[in-house]
């Protein structure tokens, strides 16, 4: 591909490129259970497994899928918050040659019935707080197998469920009875290729139905071996041994499932494994342990975690190692806050159709306020003009961000329409708007469908996001584009005070009046208790947008 310059400012010991062995997702889980075998690989509400239970457990359970008559290819939605049961899951299904279909257990009948059908899954591992969902999806659609567990299934000392305590239907299974009846620990004898599909992520998707990107073991193993590397610089200070993983992303959303558990599992970490982000709950979890080696995150997380009042009591400087923060811009107040208190940290950029990875600021090396940082090893990156789609952007002007490398999916599930309209010549095109800067580091603009155009001009809204969050009463802030009769369109803000803070509007429009031109700042204030976020913590910009455009019809 030619040079990649970016690459002069990788990290002391992270490799320019990446020697990836052929090796199923699965067998990833080899590296820990033969190396520490009697290491917890889990911690669950203290509860623990260790590697070598738990690739057994997973080992029994693919068998048991395989006995039930899942076969190579067939689609498997796993429908579980974090937690050991999401981890067994997915690695039994990968294990056989299924694929992984991640399901948000907060999705509605609805939405579950959509994405059912169009992955066609066979086989669906659930949890008994959402059978009101499941019951209903069941009637309407054919799933063959239904398998349903229980949280508490996995803490010690909690009485372990039975089928007809949870009143399941008759051909319905109990996960662990399910593994409890398979005594087989040998590996399922399918062949496997890196090319075959391991797991399909839906992306959030702007419009109508998300899209299945389908990630092949291939991307996995590329992925995980990626972000591990980059950790490097300070993953080798600390022995294996000693090294755990706060599990507070979705394992259901990519970035869990690769900056978490594929992270952990490679690096034989001890995943702390936490089903719901519930602040107050957390900050007493962080005070049973005394070192995180690894917390990766997205921005509404490490905001609250650093600004939580047991945050100076629990000394997080000394008990938090490494954070990487992604899923959306890390605001600038957020990072020095991070850098102030001496935790290193890394943000990064990657979407479902990556692998989750792509573009990150290095560990320990150069982070420029504002940048997603420097391509992964193995990535090409090229911003283009956004009409023609293929001009070259030269530093400093807008365009799309493309991408190519070991981590791009191999399509859209069932939709090459789709897959032909982002993927062209292996290059994905984000739909991120990006400049370079001189160094050959990157900043997302905006995403192309988020720019609002205000009297003929090109508005960011990231830009204005960034103003707002240095207010000193701010605590979380963003703005939207809205539909005005003589601009086309103008600018709101959806803002959330500090607590115990108090201030007008008037007070915001003068504060962005100071630091950002007329046409970009906003003409009207709304404030609000709570923004509206995805279950993964993004800012749903869109729903704020939808909000508004529904008030003029």
């Amino acid at each position: 591909m030619g040079t990649r310059p970016w690459q002069r400012h990788y990290d002391y010991n992270v490799p320019t490129t990446i020697r990836y062995p052929r090796l199923t997702a699965y067998e990833i889980l080899n590296i820990p259970a033969s190396n520490f075998p009697d290491k917890a690989a889990t911690n669950f509400f203290g509860t623990e497994i260790t590697f070598y239970e738990l690739r057994n457990q997973v080992l029994r359970f693919a068998n048991a899928l395989s006995a039930l008559g899942v076969k190579k290819g067939d689609r498997i939605g796993i429908h579980l918050p974090t937690c050991p049961q999401y981890i067994i899951s997915y690695y039994a299904a990968i294990a056989i040659g299924a694929i992984a279909v991640n399901l948000n257990p907060m999705y509605t009948t609805t939405e579950l019935k959509a994405l059912a059908l169009n992955t066609g899954i066979t086989t669906l591992i659930t949890i008994d707080t959402v059978l009101p969902n499941i019951r209903p999806l069941c009637k309407d659609i054919e799933i063959k197998r239904v398998i349903v567990t229980c949280l508490k299934d996995y803490i010690a000392g909690s009485k372990i469920s039975t089928a007809a305590e949870l009143e399941l239907e008759e051909r319905w299974y109990h996960f662990s009875s399910l593994l409890e009846s398979s005594s087989n620990p040998k590996l399922p004898r399918v062949q496997i290729l890196p090319e075959d599909p391991a797991l399909i992520q839906f992306t959030g998707g702007t419009t109508g139905l998300p899209k299945g990107a389908v990630l092949t073991h291939a991307n996995i193993v590329a992925a995980t071996m990626q972000v591990s590397l980059w950790s490097n610089p300070l993953l080798i200070l600390t022995p294996p041994e000693k090294r755990y993983v706060l599990g507070i992303l979705p394992y259901f959303h990519v970035y869990g499932t690769i900056v978490a558990q594929s992270w952990a599992i490679f690096n034989c970490a001890t995943q702390i494994l936490v089903p719901r982000f519930e602040i107050d709950e957390l900050m007493e979890l962080l005070s049973n342990f005394k070192r995180i080696t690894f917390m990766p995150a997205v921005p509404t997380m490490i905001n609250a975690i650093l600004n939580h009042q047991r945050a100076d009591s629990l000394e997080l400087s000394k008990k938090l190692g490494f954070m990487n923060s992604g899923g959306g811009p890390m605001p600038v107040e957020l990072i020095e806050q991070a850098r102030d208190m001496g935790i290193f940290f890394s943000e990064g950029w990657g979407m479902s159709e990556s692998t989750s990875l792509g573009i990150g600021s290095p560990v320990m090396g150069q982070k420029k306020a504002g940048s997603i940082g420097i391509p992964f090893p193995d990535m090409d990156v090229r911003i283009v003009d956004l009409q023609d789609g293929v001009t070259e952007k030269p530093p400093g002007e807008p365009g799309e961000l493309i991408i190519k490398g070991p981590v791009i999916m191999k399509e859209f599930w069932n939709d090459p329409e789709e897959t032909a309209k982002n993927i062209k010549n292996g290059w994905l095109y984000t739909g991120d708007i990006a400049i370079w800067d001189e160094d050959d580091y990157i900043s997302i603009v905006d995403r192309k469908k988020d720019m609002i155009i205000a009297g003929g001009y090109n508005v960011y809204p990231r830009e204005i996001d960034e103003v707002l969050f240095q207010h000193p009463k701010i605590m979380d802030a963003v703005a939207v584009g809205i539909s005005d009769k003589y601009r086309g369109e103008t600018i709101k803000a959806f803002v959330v005070l500090k607590k115990g803070q108090v201030a007008g509007e008037d007070e915001i429009i003068s504060y962005c009046k100071e630091k950002l031109a007329a046409y970009k700042t906003p003409k009207y204030i709304e404030f609000r208790k709570e923004l509206p976020a995805s279950t993964v913590g993004k800012v749903l910009r869109k729903k704020l947008r939808d909000e508004e455009a529904a008030k003029i019809k």
